[in-house]
């Protein structure tokens, strides 16, 4: 049978009557019925018409093999004339329940778990709403931070005081390694200022201002200074070897100087006032570095320095 849908207008063999030979019109169930209703309106007037003929006139319609397989199951019904219905509405909403495509699945359903909470967590923070939330995290954050944190202690030097003074030299010492001191802040090394260390350490008699400075260093068991200036004063910075420092001290009646030995690992800071002798002595390999600040120019070649103060020097 071809496709799309047909009518099918068949005579019935089973007489219920004499001279009962009605033509029936049999529709397969067809979806598309509203589309059909032109063509079945026809065929209806034409099957009222056909009834009201004598049977001689009846026409005999050839019904294919198909149609009468479809009209056997129904020859038990009624004779009578049979209306014309709309299809079946329930094989049409099956038909269209069956027909409509599967629902996509939603990107929620595909995301694993873990996306999900991440995607919330996301749209969580970018609301207003998550200030607080972020505020408080971060103190905490920090709070554990400075909880936990132990800065790295200073190197260990033995129990060693950071300041040692002696007053027999009129200076002062200070481990180089260790931080913080009065030269040392942090762990980057020493740095001062030579005037303003000495008069931070209570050492009298050093430069006022420095005016006249020089830098040198002492080769191991070299000799620098063993002179005297009547005219300026004069402060030393010393480090790098173990080194003497000897300084004119007119209160010690026995020797007359003082003495005081620097550590290789030490800095010192001398103060000598005007006309008091002062030498420098590497004891050490190494040498010796030193620094001085004169608070008034000097002449080396005048008679405002005495050279040689000390004849075992």
């Amino acid at each position: 049978m071809p496709a799309g849908p047909h009518l099918l207008l068949c005579v019935s063999r089973n007489k219920t009557g004499p001279g009962d030979n009605r033509a029936r019109l049999y529709r397969p169930l067809n979806p598309w019925a509203d589309q059909l209703s032109p063509l079945r309106r026809a065929a209806a007037r034409q099957g009222k018409a056909t009834r009201h003929r004598p049977a001689s006139q009846q026409p005999v319609p050839t019904t294919p093999p198909t149609a009468r397989a479809a009209t056997t199951g129904t020859d038990h019904r009624s004779a009578g004339p049979r209306r014309l219905s709309m299809a079946n509405p329930r094989r049409a909403i099956a038909l269209h329940i069956q027909t409509q495509p599967p629902p996509l699945p939603t990107s929620s359903a595909t995301l694993p778990p873990h996306s999900s909470l991440a995607s919330s967590l996301l749209h969580f923070l970018k609301r207003p709403a998550s200030f607080p939330f972020l505020l408080s995290l971060f103190v905490l954050l920090t709070w554990l931070s400075l909880r936990f944190h132990r800065p790295s202690p200073p190197p260990s030097l033995g129990g060693r005081p950071a300041v040692v003074h002696d007053p027999q030299a009129n200076l002062v010492r200070f481990p180089a390694e260790l931080h913080p001191t009065p030269i040392a802040r942090d762990g980057r090394g020493w740095l001062l200022d030579p005037v303003a260390a000495a008069r931070d350490a209570g050492l009298p008699g050093g430069a006022l201002v420095c005016l006249l400075l020089h830098v040198g260093e002492i080769p191991p068991g070299g000799l620098r200074g063993n002179h005297r200036h009547h005219t300026c004063n004069e402060t030393f910075v010393i480090w790098g070897a173990k080194t003497k420092f000897r300084l004119e001290n007119a209160d010690l009646k026995d020797k007359g100087y003082g003495e005081a030995i620097i550590a290789a690992d030490e800095v010192a800071i001398v103060a000598s006032s005007s006309s008091t002798a002062h030498a420098l002595i590497n004891l050490d390999v190494r040498p010796t570095f030193f620094l001085g600040c004169q608070d008034t120019p000097i002449n080396p070649n005048s008679s405002n320095t005495d050279y040689k103060v000390w004849k075992d020097l």
